[in-house]
């Protein structure tokens, strides 16, 4: 399992009580491979309702062919199966760019592509970046069959962004090489696990990182208002030397160059389900005392390039079939409570999830925005002691 990807920003909302830079090269195009008049109704179509119905949808969708996607890892919260899964589906082909990159490319490819068949149609960001698209104008409103099923604050009231995945802050750990594995952010600070301890990512551009110095500002003193204690924290962890610099991912993992990792739980829990039959033990926990949470996005590009595929990319990843999809690859799904409840749930799947015990803490949009100026400000002297 390869999980690289520099997921820029963070979060909005609750969790749900049960679960939780692109260069501008390309030559301008027509923005649909299907009829003219099919791409401008798909463009402006609010939902499948407003466009004439699913199948009609499907239909448009099927005439254009393909979809632009960026930064979409396949295992990371098992986008290979969805994309796979949508393609056999429909048909579609899906352009997949730059998937170990950041929500910053991901903007910056929507504003210098505006009117080229390559910028993308849809995209995957952490929630300020989702915000600040919004306020910013470059995504079309527009409300999935399942809109209902969104829990209150975890969408954009007209469907200009909404939660699709989440998951937890976790520490994971190889106990191949590691005695005895940290269960708290606590234990990081123990001499024994000196130079082992690594984020994915650089916290001023990686949710993941960024994310990892929330939950340890409340584990130590701190909160979700004052994000500081975090750094404070990480600033002891590099002046004990247990802080590796290295980004965690798969193969410094593997390796053992990054023996105990903070970062999401569904990535960590895929790891020790990928490296279990190379023998190496890779335990995932939840830490005690600095829980933390966090959901990605969706959001359609207002000028993209296949309007009524981007529309339809999104019906399925919030269809029961995605949802399920995305919980397969260890995240939580945000319909998990209405698929519960209806029945639909892959239970089998939730059976995996890490276990989390209480209600893990998720910022607002205006603590989120301090925090990361906070962050922004403070994490290169935090750490350079």
């Amino acid at each position: 399992m390869t999980s690289t990807r520099a997921r820029a920003a963070a979060v909005a909302g609750c969790l749900v009580a049960s679960v939780l830079t692109l260069s501008a090269c390309g030559s301008a195009a027509s923005t649909s491979t299907g009829s003219s008049s099919d791409a401008k109704k798909a463009s402006t179509a609010t939902s499948a309702q407003d466009f004439g119905g699913m199948d009609a949808l499907i239909a448009a969708a099927k005439k254009e062919g393909t979809l632009n996607a960026i930064t979409l890892p396949r295992d990371w919260a098992n986008y290979g199966a969805l994309m796979d899964g949508f393609t056999k589906k429909y048909g579609i082909k899906i352009n997949d760019e730059n998937p170990e990159g950041s929500s910053q490319d991901e903007i910056n490819a929507i504003t210098t592509r505006k009117g080229q068949d390559r910028a993308p149609d849809v995209v995957d960001i952490g929630s300020s970046f989702a915000i600040d698209g919004a306020k910013s104008g470059i995504f079309a409103p527009y409300k999935v069959a399942t809109f209902s099923s969104i829990p209150s604050g975890f969408a954009e009231p007209t469907g200009l962004w909404a939660h699709d995945y989440g998951g937890y802050i976790s520490i994971g750990c190889n106990a191949s090489k590691v005695k005895e594995c940290p269960k708290s952010f606590a234990d990081l600070l123990k001499p024994e696990y000196k130079g082992m301890v690594a984020l994915n990512g650089d916290p001023t551009q990686a949710n993941a990182a960024f994310s990892a110095v929330y939950a340890a500002a409340i584990a130590n003193g701190g909160s979700l208002d004052d994000i500081q204690p975090g750094l404070d924290f990480f600033g002891k962890l590099k002046k004990a030397g247990n802080f590796n610099p290295v980004q965690a991912k798969q193969s410094t993992v593997e390796s053992g160059e990054t023996p105990i990792t903070i970062d999401w739980d569904y990535l960590n829990s895929g790891y020790a389900a990928e490296f279990q039959s190379k023998g190496i033990n890779w335990q995932v926990n939840v830490p005690s005392d600095g829980q933390y949470a966090n959901y990605y996005n969706q959001a359609i590009n207002k000028w993209a390039p296949h309007p009524a595929a981007a529309r339809l990319w999104e019906e399925y990843l919030y269809s029961t079939e995605g949802q399920n999809l995305f919980m397969g690859g260890f995240a939580r799904p945000v319909e998990f409570d209405a698929m519960k409840t209806a029945g639909t749930l892959d239970t089998g799947a939730a059976a995996k999830l890490a276990a989390v015990s209480g209600t893990p803490q998720l910022a607002t949009p205006d603590q989120l925005t301090k925090a990361k100026a906070v962050v922004a400000a403070g994490w290169q002297k935090a750490i350079a002691g």
